[in-house]
């Protein structure tokens, strides 16, 4: 990892930089749009925006890269960001903010494109892992940041929309100057849904609705803790709690993946996930229990991401694994899109407590469908008994491109062909 960190230094100083000025202004939106008087809906249409405009860019982006090069497209892409961020107290209307939500979603992916590509470029297949790994964990740590500079502003002035602006323009300073010439990226050539739902019905559906799932929590947090009165101190607390719980649980659930059937951890992981989201319905009066409650969510609900790609990777055979990223990723976009005017929905018919019922209805149906499954196909492990699974990836929601999607995938790749290798020369040994 320390190999890794000198290599890419600046371009993960980059990244973290860029996540930062982005969990910032994520945040300031559900507590400045509330100061503006926007209604809950409206907000949760706001945060939509982000999601349908960041599935648009991860899809188009590619194509500019070809056309002009990633520098081009970088810094294009980066002077949008740095133009909408600085435009919302300028423009106090909720539409306007859905449109600068979706041009802000549209340029972040687009970044996140050539970034990850220059990544990926500049890894071997010995550090392309640890290349992830690190990338991911900056950007979670970016996040995290920006809440800490949340708590230190006021989100009624100008101050908090120039910093992000600042930070965004700077991050790509350490970015553009170490980077190397690279090929334009090329998309994996997608596998239809209807192929992928046959090979993994339960990897679809629970993409899909945790799409909904974690873009509740990005989106529509901010939201809940103002409507529950607490401080902008306690606010950033609680956002960075969702986030310090994935990081801190990543790693111990993705260990117990490898190691038993896939299924049963997510059914497991989920249906905790829904009790204490439940717990938060009924705990809204206790600030501490909050940020129990949104440690344990984010930590039961963001690792189900990779723990669904790594059980649909198990009914994929290693050549259509890299094909199968595309309606991965397509499939959580629709969710994440749906999902917070579902919540805002729910939160403007019953109050703050919507913000929880939610996130435990959503995660119970992915509990539920997961015991339905489970009745109806046998696992990998009860068709072989030697099997082994591939190892698992770590890879967050929402913080990455395709591109990262697909360097997952042929980590995963890598690991089946070597496993099958394996297999081959047992079988062939004297």
């Amino acid at each position: 990892m320390i190999a890794v960190i000198r290599s890419a230094w600046a371009l993960l100083l980059g990244m973290f930089l860029l996540q930062v000025g982005n969990g910032l202004q994520g945040s300031l939106m559900g507590v400045r749009g509330a100061i503006e008087g926007f209604s809950t809906f409206e907000l949760s249409l706001i945060g939509s925006a982000y999601f349908l405009g960041f599935l648009g860019g991860s899809s188009m982006a590619p194509q500019f890269i070809a056309r002009v090069g990633h520098v081009r497209v970088f810094a294009a892409l980066g002077s949008m960001i740095s133009a909408t961020v600085i435009s919302y107290p300028m423009i106090t209307d909720p539409y306007a903010w859905m449109v600068l939500r979706v041009l802000l979603g549209f340029s972040l992916s687009g970044i996140y494109v050539t970034a990850e590509s220059w990544l990926n470029n500049a890894s071997t297949n010995e550090t392309r892992g640890q290349s992830l790994s690190a990338y991911m964990l900056m950007q979670m740590f970016g996040l995290v940041a920006g809440q800490g500079i949340l708590a230190a502003g006021d989100p009624s002035g100008w101050i908090l929309f120039v910093i992000p602006s600042i930070l965004v323009s700077l991050s790509f300073a350490p970015i553009l100057l170490s980077a190397q010439p690279t090929p334009a990226f090329e998309a994996a050539r997608p596998m239809t849904l209807r192929q992928l739902y046959t090979a993994s019905p339960f990897g679809v559906i629970g993409m899909t609705l945790l799409g909904g799932v974690f873009a509740g929590q990005f989106a529509m947090a901010a939201v809940y803790a103002t409507e529950v009165g607490l401080n902008l101190g306690q606010l950033s607390a609680f956002i960075s709690s969702f986030f310090i719980g994935a990081i801190i649980l990543q790693y111990p659930i993705g260990w117990m993946s490898d190691r038993m059937d896939r299924r049963i951890l997510i059914v497991g992981a989920a249906g905790a996930g829904a009790l204490v989201a439940l717990g938060g319905v009924f705990l809204a009066q206790s600030y501490v229990a909050l940020l129990v409650v949104a440690l344990l969510s984010g930590g039961l609900a963001q690792p189900l991401y990779a723990l669904l790609i790594a059980y649909t990777n198990d009914y994929l055979e290693p050549e259509d694994m890299a094909a199968a990223s595309g309606g991965m990723v397509f499939v959580n976009g629709i969710g994440a899109i749906a999902g917070p005017p579902a919540l805002g929905l729910l939160m403007s018919l019953m109050g703050p407590a919507g913000f929880w019922l939610f996130l435990a209805i959503v995660l119970l149906v992915v509990t539920i469908y997961g015991l339905y499954r489970m009745t109806q196909r046998p696992s990998v492990y009860a068709e072989e008994e030697d099997y082994d699974a591939v190892p698992y990836t770590n890879i967050m929601p929402g913080t990455f491109s395709q591109v990262a999607f697909e360097t997952a995938q042929e980590l995963y790749v890598e690991a089946a062909e070597d496993m099958a290798g394996d297999e081959t020369e047992e079988e062939t040994r004297p």
